[in-house]
């Protein structure tokens, strides 16, 4: 009977804790108390700007709406960048972040989220090309040189061989030594486009026979050759070499690190170099020490709108995927079933299109 007593009272201890707990762990976040959340952010214009240690931007003004109903208290803890951030977020440091963050599958593992509250792009940055610049860059490219070089040796070759024979039986038209080697350079160009002078002509039986050889093969070598230079000529923009994300395998990349944009190139085994904000990857574009900056839409176009780069740096129109931007919240975090339900309200209101107006 005494072991029977004694068990009814151990439960009901465990249970009041268990319910004290529970009480407690909801009054933490509850409005009006002194328990004040840690939301984490880095700076990642447009969507967190400080300045002065004050914060902006669309991603603070979309919290802000929200508390208007929660009523939190809160205070924020800045990280060096968005790797750093994540790991916070994961390990319990904070109890929420309001970055820019985009939903993938390998960070649903680690982390919670909220209802997506911003929809973007992840987008492609690079030097801007003018076309005087790129028809000159093709001019002095090795394709056109070579094809150049090509098309003259086939020219002196027909012409030597003219040359070889009519050195001796037509020396007022085919002199000797390189002289006469140059008018059958001559004669061998006018023969070829065709152009037809007259000044030259062959008169031996191996010079005609010759000459009737080049004049046939001189009509499929002068399409072959001039296709092959007008395409060395062709200017071709960078946009329109990238038709899908392998293409981005023929350039030098770049993206910041621990992003959702980084974990796309990983994902297909593309080659490339990691930075640690997206003011460090504009200027490695601007010095042209890499050819392509990979990563989310609107921060590139800020960040090159910010600097007044823009007839220098342009984001392309391609875009690779789209993305979703959600707070993201440590595993199991009770936040999320508070937050959720106010953020899917706000994001209804007109004050919040307004706001996102002025970001697309």
């Amino acid at each position: 009977m005494k072991s029977i007593i004694a068990v009814f009272l151990i439960n009901i201890f465990f249970f009041s804790e268990i319910g004290s707990a529970q009480v407690t762990s909801d009054s933490l976040t509850a409005p009006g108390t002194n328990k004040k959340l840690v939301i984490g952010i880095t700076e990642t214009p447009p969507f967190i700007v400080e300045e002065g240690g004050e914060f902006s931007g669309l991603s603070i003004s979309s919290w802000e709406l929200v508390n208007e109903s929660l009523e939190l208290e809160y205070e924020y803890k800045t990280y060096p960048s968005l790797v750093s951030l994540m790991e916070a977020v994961e390990n319990n440091e904070v109890d929420l972040s309001i970055n820019p963050v985009t939903v993938t599958n390998s960070r649903m593992k680690r982390l919670d989220f909220s209802q997506p509250y911003f929809i973007s792009y992840t987008g492609i940055a690079k030097k801007s090309e003018t076309m005087i610049w790129s028809y000159l860059a093709n001019i002095i490219s090795w394709n056109f040189i070579s094809a150049i070089l090509i098309l003259l040796g086939v020219i002196l070759l027909f012409g030597f061989l003219v040359w070889l024979f009519e050195r001796k039986k037509n020396k007022e038209e085919f002199g000797s030594g390189l002289k006469g080697v140059f008018q059958g350079f001559w004669w061998s160009a006018v023969t070829m486009t065709t152009v037809g002078y007259g000044d030259k002509s062959p008169k031996t039986f191996g010079g005609r026979f010759i000459g009737l050889i080049w004049m046939f093969m001189a009509i499929i070598m002068i399409s072959s050759l001039t296709a092959g230079i007008a395409s060395s000529l062709t200017v071709q923009n960078i946009s329109d070499e990238i038709n899908s994300i392998h293409d981005l395998d023929n350039f030098e990349v770049i993206s910041v690190a621990g992003s959702s944009a980084q974990e796309l190139l990983d994902q297909y085994n593309i080659r490339s170099e990691e930075v640690v904000n997206e003011r460090e990857g504009i200027q490695k574009i601007q010095e042209k020490k890499s050819a392509l900056f990979v990563y989310d839409q609107p921060i590139l176009k800020y960040e090159i709108d910010r600097r007044n780069l823009n007839g220098e740096l342009e984001v392309l129109q391609k875009t690779l995927k789209r993305d979703y931007y959600s707070y993201s919240f440590p595993k199991r975090s009770g936040l999320v079933e508070k937050i959720n339900p106010v953020l899917i309200a706000t994001l209804k209101t007109m004050e919040w299109n307004n706001l996102v107006k002025d970001y697309q």
